[in-house]
């Protein structure tokens, strides 16, 4: 292995053999993986859902994104954990993107994978976020499955990775781990369960009456109904060309139709008969019920949720709503994806790292007009002088 420049991105592979003592130990972990869910496919599940529901993708989004914050901050005193901050792998991503991606399987799945990469001497540290969907907990509680389709899964295709604090060396001789983050929740010991699991039903009410209002627009808005068609058939066949041919005539496109052909008389007695509803009402009133409901599901805020309340947008709002947030959900969060972070700083850069934290920035600027320039860039996490003689002239006048 060379290590030169940025290490992370000098990994050259050196062909080492595991004994066949541990590939049958891990031959073992790849076959038995707890189950996530009933049919081990809830994530793929919970996703599909998000691409449905417009709300409900937005709250996600919304909250990896104030969770991850504007990015992340160390002290001086800690130049290697700068370095990672900057660049967290050899892919080029910041500790900021590998932790958004982190906050958004949280969000989305209860769950998050973050692997960890460093050699034996230590002299290097990566960290990669893994998707949460291909990951998969071995049945002997030690060992995180990867695989990029759990419907077809084969054990020759699996990559085996340890639970962190645990490391294994891997073919390139790198040293590896995972880290799990979930959330908890009684009864579920092997997977967390996201927040909003009691109002999955809601987000499916949302989605299903958006589909209905595309449907009535697709329809251009023609009603439903039942065409009674005169006529004598003397095969289901014949009776299919009848209604084919008045779907032609009659219908449109697309048009809900529903034909009834039935024995002919002297006089003509086609018609059309609507299928009339006055619940479009109902709808609406369902619709926003929904939506109130999955922003209570989520434990979220109206606002921050890009939605306005009866009385219209009010800035004022905005900022107490995330001050709430900030204080009672974004830091918690914070606080326990970071701590992981740094004790894994700590121990191959041997580093204070205490000071890494998140640098969180309201909506809007709300700072006042008085603030001098050096307590604008501390409000905003950036760096500043705390013995600049102009700032200590106007702290000794207070």
């Amino acid at each position: 292995m060379e290590m030169t420049g940025k290490a992370k991105s000098k990994i050259f592979v050196v062909g080492q053999a595991q004994p066949p003592a541990v590939r049958a130990v891990a031959e073992a972990a790849r076959k038995e993986v707890w189950r996530w869910g009933s049919d081990n496919r809830l994530p793929e599940a919970l996703a599909a859902l998000s691409r449905s529901s417009t709300v409900h993708r937005r709250i996600i989004n919304d909250k990896a994104d104030y969770i991850s914050g504007s990015g992340l901050s160390v002290d001086a005193g800690a130049p290697r954990t700068a370095e990672l901050v900057a660049e967290a792998n050899g892919q080029g991503q910041t500790l900021r993107n590998v932790v958004q991606r982190l906050a958004l399987d949280r969000c989305l799945l209860g769950n998050a994978f973050l692997e960890v990469v460093t050699d034996p001497k230590r002299s290097f540290l990566a960290l990669y976020h893994q998707d949460a969907t291909r990951c998969r907990l071995s049945r002997d509680d030690r060992h995180v499955v990867l695989h990029h389709d759990w419907k077809q899964y084969r054990t020759s295709e699996a990559i085996l990775l340890p639970l962190y604090p645990a490391f294994e060396p891997r073919p390139d001789g790198t040293l590896r781990a995972v880290i799990h983050y979930k959330d908890y929740e009684p009864m579920f010991e092997h997977y967390g369960v996201p927040k909003y699991i009691a109002g999955m039903g809601a987000s499916a009410i949302v989605w299903k009456t958006d589909r209905w209002n595309i449907s009535r627009l697709d329809n251009s808005f023609q009603p439903s109904g039942v065409m009674v068609l005169d006529g004598d058939t003397d095969s289901e066949q014949e009776a299919a060309e009848i209604a084919r041919l008045a779907e032609e005539r009659f219908a449109g496109k697309p048009g809900q139709v529903m034909f009834l052909v039935k024995n002919g008389i002297d006089s003509d007695t086609t018609r059309f008969v609507p299928i009339t509803t006055a619940s479009d009402g109902d709808w609406k009133s369902l619709h926003d019920q929904a939506l109130s409901d999955i922003i209570v599901a989520h434990s979220w805020f109206r606002t921050l949720s890009g939605m306005e309340y009866a009385t219209g947008f009010s800035a004022d709002r905005v900022r107490h709503e995330y001050n709430i947030a900030l204080n009672t959900l974004i830091r918690v969060e914070q606080q326990e994806i970071i701590e992981p972070i740094r004790r894994v700083c700590a121990e191959v850069f041997r580093e204070e790292v205490r000071s890494l934290t998140f640098v969180n920035r309201p909506p809007f600027e709300m700072k006042p007009a008085y603030m001098r320039v050096w307590e604008a860039r501390k409000a905003d996490g950036f760096d500043y002088d705390p013995d600049d003689p102009t700032q200590q002239q106007f702290l000794a006048q207070l």
